[in-house]
C-alpha cells in the first residue's frame, strides 16, 4: 500500500503552490485542521493526512512493533513527502506532531522550508536534575498511563476538557472527547506512551530549518516554560505567544493561529 493511501492523504489548494503539510496531535485526525488549512489553499498546495491508527488511515497497517517510537511516524511523513515529490515543505505540527516534524526535518532537512510547531513539547516530564520544567511529574504521567490502561473511555471524557480548556465552549471538549473515543484503545495506549514519555530535547539544537513556535498563553499540557525552552534550543526560531488558551488553538482560536502563521511566512528571511 502506498503511503498516500495508508495515511489517507488529502490534497487541496494550488497544484503549483508551495506545499504545506498539516499533522494532527494525539487522539485526533486531519479534521482538526478544518478551520486552519483552508485559509492557505489560495497560495499553497495543502496536504493533510492521518497518522496510522487514527481517522481514516489504514488500521491494518498499525503494529505495536513498527510504531514503537516517534521515528516511525516521522518515517511516514517522509514517505508521503517522497511519494508526492514534495520540496520546500512548510510542516505544521500540533502537539506531539511538532516533535515528529522535528525528527523528519533532521533526517531530510532539504525537503523542508519551515517548521511551524503548535504547542510543542520535547518532554512532558519534569527533569529536576537539569532544571527542566515539562509540566508533569513522573508519577503524574504514570497515573495518566494507568488510567488509559484501566478505563480509556473514562479517561478520554475526563482529560479532553482539561486539554481543550475554554470551558465556556463545551462543544470543543466534546469534539475532542469523541475523537479520543473513536480511537482503538491499543493504538491510544501506545501513542500515549510515546507522547508523554519521549524525550526529544537533544534534537532541538540540531534543527536547521526556520522554525515558528506557537505557544498558547495558558496551556496546562505544554506550559509557557516549555515553549520558551523550545525557542531557546532551536537556533533562530521565533516564538509567538497566542492569546488563545488550552492546547488546541487550531480549534479554539483558528483565526489567531492562521494570522500568526501567515505573518511568519510573509516575513523576509
Amino acid at each position: 500500500m502506498t503511503a498516500v493511501a495508508r495515511n489517507c492523504v488529502t490534497e487541496t489548494g494550488r497544484a503549483d503552490g508551495s506545499p504545506m503539510m498539516f499533522a494532527h496531535g494525539y487522539g485526533c485526525d486531519q479534521n482538526m485542521w478544518r478551520f486552519v488549512a483552508p485559509e492557505f489553499t489560495d497560495t499553497h498546495r495543502v496536504v493533510l493526512f492521518d497518522h496510522v491508527g487514527y481517522g481514516r488511515s489504514d488500521l491494518a497497517a498499525y503494529s505495536t512493533d513498527r510504531y514503537a517510537s516517534l521515528d516511525a511516524y516521522a518515517s511516514d511523513v517522509l514517505d508521503i513527502v517522497h511519494e508526492l515529490d514534495l520540496w520546500d515543505v512548510t510542516f505544521v505540527g500540533h502537539s506531539v506532531s511538532s516533535m515528529i516534524g522535528v525528527l523528519a526535518a533532521l533526517r531530510e532537512p532539504d525537503r523542508f522550508a519551515n517548521l511551524v510547531l503548535v504547542g510543542p513539547s520535547p518532554r512532558y516530564i519534569d527533569d529536576p536534575a537539569d532544571g527542566y520544567v515539562g509540566g508533569f511529574t513522573r508519577a503524574e504521567i504514570d497515573e495518566l498511563l494507568d488510567s488509559v490502561d484501566s478505563n480509556y473511555l473514562g479517561w478520554s471524557r475526563a482529560i479532553a476538557p482539561v486539554i481543550m480548556a475554554n470551558a465556556d465552549r463545551p462543544e470543543l471538549a466534546e469534539e475532542l472527547t469523541n475523537s479520543f473515543c473513536r480511537t482503538d484503545p491499543v493504538v491510544a495506549r501506545q501513542f500515549a506512551q510515546l507522547t508523554f514519555t519521549s524525550d526529544n530535547r537533544a534534537d532541538l539544537a540540531k534543527v536547521a530549518v526556520p522554525t515558528l513556535i506557537l505557544q498558547c498563553s495558558d496551556d496546562v499540557i505544554a506550559p509557557m516554560s516549555v515553549g520558551e525552552y523550545v525557542h531557546g534550543q532551536i537556533p533562530g526560531s521565533e516564538l509567538v505567544v497566542l492569546n488563545a488558551t488550552g492546547h488546541c488553538p487550531n480549534l479554539s482560536a483558528p483565526v489567531e493561529t492562521v494570522a500568526a502563521i501567515k505573518a511568519y511566512l510573509r516575513a523576509p528571511r
